[in-house]
């Protein structure tokens, strides 16, 4: 049975400036690292509980990459704030058909990243259906 996701893993052309973008902008805290022939190789970012990112040395981009990664957030405008405060362009915060805020940014290696910050009206809490208009 799935109790939850475990990880995504994206590749990284760059895994200095990668581990920049999610631990210093972001602030998430390295797991633990790879290593292949005595080298850097990856490592996993916690995600909150047991949810990490997975970063591997590669190329980006390629067929069959993930579109983009939802992560849920408790301070929509705190995070905004962090990651403009280290130059990284970020859009602005909209509620969503979901009723859920939200907020987008790109990664250094193409991956979308979408910041949810969900309310007591957030349809992934009281379900429902909810209507598209994109």
């Amino acid at each position: 049975m799935i109790t939850q996701l475990a990880h995504i893993c994206i590749h990284a052309s760059d895994l200095d400036e990668t581990y920049a973008f999610y631990h210093d902008a972001l602030g998430l805290e390295k797991g633990f690292e790879f290593e292949k022939d005595g080298e850097p190789y990856g490592y996993y970012l916690k995600c909150g509980g047991q949810t990490f990112i997975e970063v591997f040395k590669g190329t980006s981009g390629e067929e069959g990459n993930i579109k983009h990664v939802a992560i849920e957030v408790e301070d929509m405008d705190g995070l905004i704030q962090r990651i403009r405060e280290h130059g990284i362009e970020i859009g602005e915060k909209t509620l969503g058909c979901d009723h859920s805020w939200q907020v987008w940014v790109t990664d250094p290696n193409g991956v979308r990243i979408e910041f949810h910050e969900y309310t007591e009206k957030s349809m992934q809490r009281v379900g429902g259906t909810c209507i598209v208009s994109w």
